[in-house]
């Protein structure tokens, strides 16, 4: 099956190179004014010599420059899990600095969803994330943060960490400029082994285990059975606050694996997709936290500490949140989500068996990835391992040119409430399809 990629992938390249002559002419222009031709450096890792240049979006679908419609089930990487442009963010309004009753709202909300009493607002997850990390350092005074390998949080300098094979932390490969080697500050352990976990742990430092509560973009790596709650008491002995990141992982129901899982986090930090789009980050904290933080009366969370910027908190994104989480990411719009993630799912696994490709397929609530091995990967270095550039290109682009969008750089799909039976339908058709072209 690998040997007939190259041939395929040519003529795939070919098609889309066809099919796109404005989304190039556009990125030629911008490599005159953007550095490599994009206003942000993830866009270039599309399959293609080129991304694709967006004309309109509407609920699940997108059209480029070029008249291409897509079944979009790459969302904006969860960013737009709400769809695109969905009525209610319609009455999102601007921003002044000053609290508005929408704030207080999605604060009630977020609560109720997560369990968590008290929260606040940044533009990203990753100021959520960094500010976490701060604040945990401040009350734990442990100058040490502990995560998992190949994990994701976004773009802050401490995860940017591996585990060699030696079992040595590492800075992660590529990390741009660190201010200071990221293996001085953070400790690594590795994803379902509560071992690794004590004994980082054990060194008596680590102030906070930050942690997706199933690694998402190394591929979706699930917990195993007891893994998360001998986290959470391996973490109360140690002194080690846990905070949960749900910003990918949002997709397991209303309030992500928190509340489906029955998690009892010390903080949660979301981003991307509670906003529909608009920017928008949040953490919340117990109330215990809470009253620990308050109590750093030499702490400046105020002005110039390191926590908070000017547009946090502000209107335009809090609006949006709420008309997010009230009208549109409902109970009942993620119990739809997931039913349609079953029916992608069943078209992938029927697929697979279909042409005996020995592949496996991982949900998360509304969301999917197939991984290139045989079982599901138990840790972020058996996922990366299963990784093929050449297997990731020639699906990407193969479902590309037959209109459908995942997302770049692993193989993600997404359901949104306005996701319809049809565009599930169309990616089962044209991944069949591609696999049996594999197969030869």
């Amino acid at each position: 099956m690998i040997s007939a990629v190259g041939a395929l992938l040519d003529r795939e390249r070919a098609r889309f190179a066809d099919s796109h002559p404005r989304s190039r002419e556009l990125h030629e222009r911008a490599r005159g004014s953007l550095l490599a031709g994009v206003p942000m450096s993830w866009m270039t890792m599309w399959a293609g010599a080129h991304p694709v240049y967006l004309a309109e979006a509407d609920g699940a679908s997108v059209v480029d420059v070029d008249g291409n419609e897509y079944a979009d089930f790459c969302l904006g990487d969860t960013g737009a899990m709400a769809g695109h442009l969905p009525l209610p963010l319609d009455r999102a309004g601007l921003t002044t600095m000053l609290p508005t009753e929408d704030a207080a709202w999605v604060g009630e909300e977020l609560a109720r969803r997560f369990g968590l009493p008290l929260w606040q607002f940044s533009l990203t997850a990753t100021d959520a994330n960094r500010w976490m990390l701060r604040i945990c350092r401040q009350v734990t005074g442990r100058p040490r943060v502990l995560v998992f390998n190949w994990c994701y949080h976004g773009s802050v300098d401490e995860a940017f960490v591996t585990l060699g094979d030696d079992g040595v932390v590492r800075s992660r490969a590529g990390n741009v400029g660190p201010a200071v080697d990221p293996a001085e500050t953070t400790r690594v352990a590795e994803f379902n082994d509560i071992e690794s976990v004590e004994a980082a742990l054990a060194h008596g430092d680590v102030a906070c285990l930050l942690m997706e509560p199933a690694l998402t973009n190394i591929g979706i790596v699930l917990p195993e059975d007891g893994f998360l709650e001998a986290v959470r008491d391996a973490c109360t002995r140690a002194g080690t606050l846990l905070i949960i990141d749900e910003t990918h992982t949002l997709s397991a129901g209303p309030g992500g694996c928190t509340a489906a899982w029955g998690l009892e986090p010390d903080a949660v930090t979301l981003g991307k997709s509670i906003g529909g789009g608009v920017p928008i980050g949040a953490y919340g904290v117990t109330a215990e936290l809470a009253e620990r933080i308050a109590s750093e009366e030499e702490a400046d969370y105020e002005d110039t500490g390191g926590v908070g910027g000017t547009l946090a908190g502000n209107a335009l994104s809090l609006a949006a949140a709420r008309a997010t989480l009230g009208e549109v990411l409902t109970d009942a719009a993620f119990a739809r989500m997931s039913q349609l993630r079953e029916r992608f799912v069943a078209g992938v696994e029927e697929a697979l068996e279909r042409h005996s490709v020995p592949w496996s397929v991982v949900s998360l609530g509304a969301r999917a990835e197939y991984r290139f091995c045989p079982q599901p990967p138990r840790t972020g270095a058996e996922s990366a391992a299963a990784g093929d550039r050449d297997l990731e290109e020639y699906l990407h682009l193969y479902l590309l040119n037959r209109g459908v969008l995942i997302t770049p750089f692993h193989n993600m799909a997404l359901m949104c409430p306005a996701t319809t039976t049809a565009q599930v339908d169309r990616h089962s058709e044209a991944f069949d399809v591609a696999l049996k072209e594999l197969r030869g």
